[in-house]
């Protein structure tokens, strides 16, 4: 009996060391032949495990060293992609624009051939998804929520939350943002008052202070005071999460120091988000977004035919933290990157400030004044360009499929690389690391050769579902500072951005600030 039960267990064990063998070596080698034949090629993985993981450290390690070695001198330079994504840079030199690697079990087509990326975004076909891995390394943050699933379960969600996110509803919310942005013009004006006519202010915590309680009010319903934690607790989380490998599955479930910290956020962010669900569900004021997240699972509950295949409670947890993420830290960063533009450009703070005052004059900001503001929407367009928020447009072949003259093989995980798009002389001209807003005076189809190359906000049927709430919040923000003071880059300002799931400064914008 003892010796039937060791070989049962040695053929159990020695099945799933085969699986994992097959999950690891068998399929990147099929993946590879398949792409190697249609002329694609990249790094050989160096590990059974990782993939290409150690190669992209050792590479970040010696881009480290190198930009310790030089210093700056404290210029502004808007080509930084090198630096963020050095092994990016060092394949596409190497290998061309279109290129494969691999993090763990995970296939990498990566694109910054401009063609390719202009088909993947036309294509419309659910067959073309978000990668499991966002569901899985990056489920604590995201979950399966709209940002993280496909199929058709991600399809229903567009249909609940996008119609919530319309111009016609976005207009109904301006009032409170401009109500909620006032309270930071306040303690600006407060911190000048107190130093003389002019303070340095470091403004990143300050926006996403605003950018929380924005996004809490016009989406959630509650007040800052009850989402505060929520959105200081997303932001450890995002810092934890950036440190984790992705495509090493059995990382996820080792309790390391990282893991723990991970697990014990996503529990407390978890149980915050059902304390503002049950404070929801108690008031009775106009239907808001989370009330119409409710509302979708309550029906999918008592229906007969079912469309979440989880645990309803999960879907509205998962995409309240989708939408606290995506509406929080990416308009937050943005507004900042706004700001040091606009400090470093005297010129363009100006012209904004006029546009700001001809439009409103007396008036207050409403959809129409900000649809109205050209200037500022060129000025928006070209920050965005030169620092988009989100690095990478992903996407996961649900079958093999043809894109340009590539047939891709089921499983792979597309990745375009937006910044190296926005950073393209080619498409771009030869001004493409100048702060010109210019370029966008005819709207983005004429900004550059391939208007579908510009995806600050993504591309195709799975843009951005808040671009319009993102991009009348950035413009709110914008008329209330410029109009209340002018401010220019701190000497204590230190260029460096840096990729932590978002493109962020990473040491912070500091800026001098004084009343008009």
């Amino acid at each position: 009996m003892v010796i039937l039960t060791e070989v049962i267990v040695s053929l159990i064990v020695g099945g799933l060391l085969w699986a994992l063998f097959d999950l690891y070596a068998f399929k990147a080698k099929r993946v590879r032949s398949k792409l190697e034949k249609q002329g694609i090629k990249g790094p050989f993985p160096s590990s059974f495990l990782q993939g290409n993981i150690p190669e992209i450290k050792k590479i970040h390690i010696q881009q480290h060293a190198k930009a310790m070695a030089v210093d700056g001198g404290g210029v502004i330079s808007h080509d930084w992609t090198t630096k963020v994504f050095p092994h990016l840079h060092q394949w596409r030199t190497q290998y061309g624009n279109t290129f494969m690697y691999s993090s763990g079990n995970i296939h990498f087509l990566c694109i910054t051939d401009p063609e390719l990326a202009k088909e993947v975004g036309l294509y419309t076909s659910l067959d073309l998804g978000k990668p499991s891995y966002l569901s899985k390394d990056r489920g604590p943050l995201l979950g399966q929520g709209i940002l993280s699933s496909s199929g058709a379960y991600w399809a229903k969600q567009r249909k609940i939350i996008a119609p919530q996110l319309y111009p016609d509803k976005v207009k109904d919310m301006v009032t409170l943002m401009l109500n909620t942005a006032g309270s930071m013009v306040q303690l600006w004006k407060s911190k000048i008052d107190n130093s003389e006519g002019c303070v340095d202010i470091k403004i990143d915590d300050d926006l996403r202070s605003l950018s929380a309680d924005i996004i809490s009010r016009a989406c959630f319903g509650s007040n800052y005071s009850q989402g505060e934690m929520i959105f200081t607790k997303l932001r450890a989380l995002q810092g934890f999460m950036s440190k984790a490998s992705i495509g090493v599955p059995v990382l996820r479930y080792v309790p390391s120091k990282n893991n723990r910290e991970i697990w014990k956020l996503e529990k407390d962010i978890n149980s915050r988000i059902v304390e503002v669900v049950k404070s929801s569900n108690e008031f009775k004021g106009e239907r808001n977004l989370l009330q119409t997240i409710i509302e979708a699972a309550k029906e999918d509950g008592e229906s007969n035919d079912r469309w979440i295949d989880i645990d309803p409670s999960k879907f509205i947890v998962d995409n309240c933290k989708s939408i606290y993420f995506a509406g929080y830290e990416t308009t937050a960063t943005s507004a900042s990157w706004c700001l040091m533009l606009l400090a470093k450009h005297s010129e363009w703070q100006e012209r904004c400030r006029a546009e700001v005052f001809d439009i409103c004059k007396d008036k207050l900001l409403d959809m129409t004044t900000l649809q109205s503001m050209k200037t500022m929407t060129m000025v928006i367009q070209e920050a965005l360009r030169l620092y988009p928020p989100v690095a990478f447009n992903v996407r996961e072949t649900q079958e093999d499929m043809r894109l340009k003259n590539i047939l891709i093989p089921k499983g792979i995980t597309v990745q375009i690389v937006i910044p190296m798009m926005h950073h393209q002389p080619e498409l771009w001209g030869p001004d493409v690391y100048e702060f010109k807003p210019e370029r966008f005076a005819e709207g983005t189809k004429n900004a550059c050769k391939i208007s579908q190359v510009y995806m600050p906000f993504g591309i195709g049927p799975r843009i951005c579902a808040g671009q319009q709430f993102a991009m009348a919040e950035l413009k709110v923000i914008l008329a209330l500072i410029l109009s209340r003071f002018s401010f220019t880059l701190s000497p204590t300002y230190r260029h460096s951005p840096t990729f932590g799931l978002t493109i962020e400064p990473k040491y912070g914008i500091h800026l001098h600030v004084k009343k008009l």
